[in-house]
């Protein structure tokens, strides 16, 4: 899951383009990506090693189902602060959250990956909706959809969750169904039953 980068350097920083730089073109620094997480090194001989590597929230998300879990949210900050929202079939309690959290802690300390403070969460009542499946396992119930881009002079939409068609959302407002393309949802959230 960690992958090593041999990133060339020039006097005035990264080498960009295709070229191929010689032993007198600059230096060569070593970073180490670890499920999107950056440790860097010293000096390297110059050569470039990359193997692929899963996207952050795709890692979180297979590490997570092999516990029995289900990755809602992933927040990082620049301080080093990482929250980690999850859920299970039967809902989240503290000691869910203590055994995630002690499971990810010991593969962060293998992987070599560099965090300040872990935070691990079940979603709340107004749960975050970024899925297809979110959508279409939480049809019938409230939502409030936040869009990238205004639709009919308004960004914001509330209303009842009519599933989902293909790659689109149906939400239902005042009676009247709407469609939204996933990739057009900015933020999405279940409105708590209270």
């Amino acid at each position: 899951m960690a992958f090593l980068q041999q990133v060339f350097t020039g006097r005035n920083g990264p080498l960009a383009g295709p070229r191929n730089p010689g032993p007198d073109s600059g230096h060569c620094r070593t970073v180490i990506k670890s499920c999107g997480f950056e440790k860097r090194d010293g000096l390297r001989a110059h050569f470039l090693f990359v193997k692929a590597t899963h996207d952050r929230e795709e890692w979180f998300r297979e590490t997570l189902s092999g516990l029995g879990y289900e990755l809602v949210d992933l927040e990082g900050s620049r301080s080093g602060l990482l929250r980690v929202f999850i859920d299970g079939p039967k809902g989240i309690t503290v000691e869910d959250c203590a055994r995630v959290s002690n499971h990810l802690t010991r593969v962060f300390a293998v992987e070599g990956v560099d965090y300040e403070r872990l935070e691990v969460s079940s979603p709340g009542l107004d749960r975050p909706l970024k899925r297809l499946a979110d959508f279409e396992r939480f049809s019938g119930r409230d939502a409030s959809l936040k869009l990238k881009l205004p639709r009919e002079g308004r960004r914001r939409f509330e209303g009842r969750l009519a599933g989902i068609e293909g790659e689109r959302v149906i939400l239902e407002v005042e009676g009247r169904k709407h469609e939204f393309g996933i990739g057009d949802i900015d933020r999405a959230r279940l409105v708590p039953d209270v």
